[in-house]
């Protein structure tokens, strides 16, 4: 964690954040406390652009209009630098916006699914910036002609993006972003109204303080120290929005890192891709049938029994052996000839398929329910005939496992509760409490 200096620019700092998410609040009804934390910290590390080498995005999604995404967009704009709304923007312009003498733009990106969504067309550019923008050095490449000459061109793409639409974005962009899943306000939750001439000025203001403060603490900035969990893609995206908060001092480092917890917890349970379902269901085939190798004709039938599952209609069509093989073929899994019942017969393994579900399965998947582990304690250690599968499955898991039970546990679904929600003095995972706050002090969201 970068260490906090006790000049007159670190209270100011905690202060100042504080002012930002007591006006967010105002206009802006979360989905919990950690989005507003996020949001906060998001629009502060816009003045801080050439501290940091990657960018996250910030996304505002819902399934239906009408729940906020538009207004989080709004009260952004005076609160960042240079920001651009970018609805109806040619990728020509946004291009050399970022490349602005003057510093890169906050662009804020409304109706975003019109940009990959199925309304989209000849948006490749513009998904390319997005999709690129976020590293520091990325560069767009174009061709100019002078005359008669023809010459190349770089244009900088790095720059902060604030998006919001309908549904879910592609990965490329969903695991570059801090998601906030909006909700249109229950009968009970008010906001104020928002009205850019007579709230713009204060909120412009705070804009100001914020950059004067940026300003005063850019040679401050380091790199923060990740609470566990948060790695790889996730560090990327948070690290800015941490390196911020260690900035700010007060509270906000603790909040901080709790809220990048919660957050990168809730996106690992957005639903399984069609493939980590295909891997996910063929280990509850292989264990549930206790063998250790199904022909293909068994595998295909046993999906099409499982109900509720998309193995009978994935676009109007069965999934089929030629089908299943080339979806297993990208987890390098596939068809080998077999000797089942006495006959020659092309089939599955489960040692095939066993790195495939180590690397793409969470661990929980792999564990029997405490009933069925108090059903099975006395066999445990003489596993019958053809049940080498559970083993593979389970040895996978051995370390994660042996973690997650000596971990305190959420009294809400029993799950294992991250260290960092046990020391802020929390009791339950916040997608088992929506408030999002520990312990008896309950926050209640505006």
């Amino acid at each position: 964690m970068v260490e906090i200096c006790t000049t007159v620019d670190t209270p100011v700092g905690n202060t100042l954040l504080d002012e930002i998410e007591a006006l967010l609040a105002r206009y802006v009804v979360y989905p919990g406390v950690h989005e507003r934390v996020a949001h906060v910290l998001w629009i502060a590390h816009a003045h801080l652009m050439g501290c940091w080498e990657s960018t996250p995005r910030i996304a505002f999604l819902s399934p239906e209009p009408g729940s906020g995404k538009s207004r989080a967009l709004e009260v952004t704009e005076p609160l960042v630098p240079r920001p651009v709304h970018a609805v109806n923007a040619t990728p020509a312009y946004l291009f050399r916006k970022v490349s602005d003498p003057e510093g890169p733009p906050t662009i804020l990106f409304d109706e975003i699914d019109t940009i990959f969504g199925p309304k989209a067309k000849d948006n490749e550019e513009l998904r390319g910036l997005l999709n690129a923008g976020h590293r520091r050095g990325a560069m767009a490449g174009r061709c100019v002609i002078r005359g008669k000459e023809i010459l190349t061109e770089e244009l900088p793409a790095y720059a902060a993006v604030a998006l919001a639409g309908l549904d879910d974005l592609p990965d490329t962009i969903m695991t570059r972003s801090v998601v906030v899943r909006m909700r249109r306000r229950a009968p009970g939750e008010r906001v104020e109204p928002w009205r850019m001439r007579t709230c713009g000025p204060e909120a412009a203001a705070l804009g100001e303080r914020l950059s004067r403060w940026a300003a005063s603490v850019a040679d401050r900035v380091g790199w923060p120290d990740m609470p566990e969990g948060v790695e790889d893609r996730a560090a990327d995206v948070w690290e800015a929005l941490l390196a911020v908060a260690d900035l700010a001092g007060g509270q906000w480092p603790d909040r901080a890192r709790v809220a990048a917890v919660a957050l990168v917890t809730r996106s690992a349970e957005r639903p399984p891709s069609l493939g980590v379902l295909l891997l996910r269901d063929l280990r509850v085939i292989f264990t549930e049938d206790q063998v250790d190798k199904l022909s293909t004709a068994d595998v295909v039938a046993r999906l099409h029994a499982i109900e509720e599952a998309p193995w009978r209609d994935i676009r109007g069509k069965e999934l089929d052996p030629r089908g299943l093989a080339q979806r297993l073929a990208k987890y390098s899994v596939r068809p080998h000839n077999l000797k089942v019942d006495g006959r020659v017969v092309k089939g599955y393994e489960a040692a095939d398929l066993a790195d495939a579900w180590s690397r793409y399965l969470p661990a929980e998947d792999a564990h029997p329910s405490p009933e069925e582990s108090a059903t099975s304690a006395t066999s445990a250690t003489e596993p019958a005939e053809g049940s080498g599968v559970a083993a593979v499955a389970q040895e996978s898991d051995r370390g994660r496992a042996e973690l997650a039970t000596a971990a305190t546990s959420c009294t809400v679904c029993g799950e294992r509760l991250h260290a960092v929600f046990v020391a802020e003095g929390f009791t339950t995972h916040p997608a088992c409490d929506m408030s999002g706050t520990p312990g008896a002090n309950r926050e209640v969201d505006r």
